[in-house]
């Protein structure tokens, strides 16, 4: 059963960059620079034939109209999960183009038959996890030490269908199939 996701890469430049900013938080489990992506929608762990209907959704809606390409503009390092810090990211603006593709993903999921994404889409580059044993005065360290970052925007050539190994996070990602975005 594979477990997928669509998303958008991270071009090299950006990676090399998101690169140096991967050290100096014990505990961290970094994520592979050639992994770094925005996911777009989870969709996690399917059967083979949900992933064939998925692949010919997405096909189909990329025969029928092509998605505009978002501009991609990234912010600040943060850290999702507060008191219980799960993770450190490069925050994503949530550019018009970039919220109506996400909302497209999702919609075609849906009408392949899986469940609404129960949570708000926030786009961000997840640089790195954490279990229970970074507490949050490390984090805040991290996040102050790493300054502002500053990464160049880039407009997408396309979005890639990923699977992923069984696992609590991280890659190796596998992009599956590819569409041209544009």
């Amino acid at each position: 059963m594979p477990r997928l996701f669509t998303g958008i890469e991270v071009p090299p430049l950006a990676r090399q960059h998101i690169a140096l900013l991967q050290s100096g938080l014990k505990g961290a489990r970094w994520i592979e620079p050639s992994d770094l992506h925005i996911t777009l929608r989870f969709i996690g762990d399917v059967s083979d034939a949900d992933a064939d209907r998925i692949v010919e959704a997405l096909d189909d809606r990329v025969r029928l109209k092509s998605w505009a390409k978002p501009t991609i503009v990234p912010g600040e390092l943060s850290a999702f999960g507060g008191e219980k810090p799960r993770s450190v990211h490069v925050s994503v603006k949530a550019d018009v183009g970039l919220v109506a593709l996400q909302r497209s993903h999702e919609v075609v999921m849906q009408r392949v038959g899986l469940k609404a994404e129960g949570r708000q889409f926030v786009p961000h580059i997840t640089l790195g996890r954490f279990s229970g044993d970074v507490q949050p005065p490390q984090v805040v360290a991290y996040l102050s030490r790493a300054g502002g970052t500053v990464i160049q925007p880039w407009e997408p050539a396309r979005f890639v269908l990923y699977s992923a190994g069984d696992s609590t996070g991280g890659g190796p990602y596998v992009p599956e199939e590819v569409w041209p975005l544009g």
